[in-house]
């Protein structure tokens, strides 16, 4: 079958994550595609942008596919370009058996063989169009690719840090985990502390605004998000003065010596949120699952993301 004949398109994910990040990424995953992989290779029709996740690597869109890499050349050898040049990246499975796994030199003649089978005229250093070939539950794939730009990396320093915020990977996946979709989607951080999650989401040009009840905080907040060249709304308020309603918010619960709270004022917060928001997403260091429930919520999935001995909980919750 060629799924080029098919009205949906199929793409291929990969995934790089640390073990102690897995439980996250597949959180992520499950938002973005309503299912998520025993492997670190991920099918689905969903289109998603490879730049978004911190966890995914490269994405293949399927043109050709063949149950032999001979079935394959046969086909990509109809495959015709225009005017533009391309190249052809040999995309590695991790999953594969180490049978059939190739060595570096194997790999380039794979690409160097199924480039001569394109219609078209290829360029290693300054290509028009990027392809990828590759091995995949059984048969081999040929399709465009597009690789993932680690932009939650390019964040890690900023003017005013926080020791126990978020890290700018956990928050990059947060933010996916609260707007999967982003179209026409309105959210809020009403505990945006210096501002992590808005940068992470700014970033990807999600509506999203910002509040604190710290004043001490708030300009570091802004200050952050224009050293990044980015534009956003930030607030001086207090939770349970927001009036304005939004799809989703997101609520990292203070924890550290310096702001703690007891559990009534975790629940005062959670049921503020729960006034003004329809979707809610907790990152927490301690169960509150009681806390949720009594806040009127209810827990649709969950993960985690460790550090060492620290552990933060994510919860979606409606």
């Amino acid at each position: 079958m060629d799924f080029n004949k098919q009205k949906l398109s199929i793409y291929v994910y990969t995934y790089s994550y640390p073990e102690d990040e897995s439980s996250l990424c597949a959180l992520e995953m499950r938002s973005f595609f309503g299912k998520d992989s025993n492997s670190k290779v991920l099918e689905s029709c969903e289109e998603i942008d490879p730049s978004r996740s911190p966890f995914i690597k490269e994405r293949v869109r399927v043109i050709y596919e063949g149950e032999t890499f001979q079935e394959l050349t046969k086909k990509v050898n109809n495959f015709r370009l225009e005017e533009t040049t391309f190249k052809v990246i040999y995309v590695k499975n991790s999953d594969v058996s180490k049978t059939e796994k190739e060595g570096f030199k194997k790999r380039r003649e794979i690409e160097k063989e199924i480039g001569l089978y394109v219609n078209g005229k290829a360029d290693l250093h300054n290509p028009d169009q990027l392809f990828g070939v590759m091995n995949v539950n059984g048969r081999w794939i040929f399709g465009d690719y597009a690789k993932s730009e680690a932009v939650w990396f390019q964040h890690q320093k900023k003017p005013h840090e926080y020791s126990t915020a978020l890290s700018t990977r956990v928050a990059r996946a947060v933010v996916n985990i609260a707007l999967p979709n982003t179209s026409g989607i309105k959210a809020i951080d009403p505990c945006c502390g210096i501002g992590t999650v808005l940068v992470e989401a700014r970033s990807m040009g999600i509506d999203i605004v910002g509040s604190d009840r710290n004043h001490l905080i708030i300009n570091g907040a802004r200050e952050n998000i224009v050293h990044f060249g980015l534009t956003g709304e930030v607030n001086l308020a207090d939770i349970r003065d927001i009036t304005d309603h939004y799809d989703v918010a997101i609520i990292d619960l203070p924890y550290n010596l310096c702001s703690f709270i007891t559990t009534e004022e975790q629940l005062e917060i959670l049921e503020s949120a729960r006034r003004f928001a329809n979707k809610v997403v907790v990152v927490t260091v301690e169960p509150i699952d009681g806390v949720l429930l009594t806040a009127g919520f209810t827990i649709i999935d969950r993960g985690t993301a460790k550090k060492g001995l620290f552990t933060r909980e994510v919860i979606v919750c409606r």
